[in-house]
């Protein structure tokens, strides 16, 4: 398989990049709220994030994977804020990597580079999106990453079993940014072998891929508990951002 992807990627131009946003999560440690809809000084935290892509001069083109029960408020929320870079919004999958895959199927035919975003990382800025898409153009693959801070443990039963060199680990996060032939034929690759995938990259690593890190931010956090809108908003405010 790897042979083949290599093979097409001679032959693809990378010059038109396509964002998938995958917005299809539960928001399960949300206590009861739906993360993608919570306000952020007016504005849903969903709307927020396809903005920044809308905003995006590397973006050429906006596919939007999501739950049933959004499908018509993402059409509306498009509709009334003229974000013209989305071409589908689609219904996601029961796992990210199918949601991730359904976005594949609706990207147009010139893509050559494709940006996988969490709809759930709304202050994502242009300088990280870019800088994203610059190393998946010389790299083929490439994701945002910023220095771990905190010592990191691993453990057993809680139990503690090793310390990693800090200096070493690096969190990850969005958008991922891959050649499309590569991402389609990794994720194949995963759901065929039902591989344990924890994000994209994992599935290009498991076809013995390097990935490059791009310049991340610290403020380009996800949101997952109701903690993360209080940062949310302090982020926003140091920004002044309306």
């Amino acid at each position: 398989m790897l042979k083949q992807i290599l093979q097409r990627l001679k032959t693809r131009k990378l010059d038109h990049c396509t964002a998938v946003i995958v917005a299809a999560g539960s928001s399960s440690r949300m206590k009861g709220e739906d993360k993608l809809l919570l306000p952020l000084f007016g504005r849903t935290v969903i709307d927020r994030t396809v903005e920044a892509f809308q905003n995006c001069a590397m973006i050429d083109e906006i596919v939007i994977v999501t739950r049933e029960d959004l499908l018509g408020y993402m059409r509306s929320l498009c509709a009334a804020r003229a974000y013209n870079k989305v071409s589908a919004i689609v219904k996601g999958g029961e796992t990210r990597v199918h949601s991730v895959m359904y976005g594949l199927d609706h990207v147009s035919e010139k893509t050559g580079l494709v940006a996988i975003h969490d709809g759930a990382r709304p202050l994502v800025t242009q300088d990280v999106i870019q800088s994203a898409i610059c190393g998946a153009v010389d790299f083929h693959a490439a994701a945002p990453a910023i220095p771990v801070k905190d010592t990191v443990k691993t453990a057993k039963n809680r139990m503690v079993t090793g310390t990693p060199e800090r200096a070493s680990l690096y969190a990850v996060q969005t958008p991922q940014v891959f050649a499309y032939d590569l991402l389609r034929g990794a994720l194949q690759k995963a759901l065929q072998e039902e591989l344990p995938i924890t994000d994209d990259c994992s599935a290009v690593e498991a076809l013995g891929m390097s990935v490059y890190l791009s310049k991340g931010s610290e403020e380009n956090l996800k949101i997952t508990t109701p903690v993360d809108i209080l940062l949310a908003e302090a982020i926003l405010k140091g920004r002044d951002t309306p």
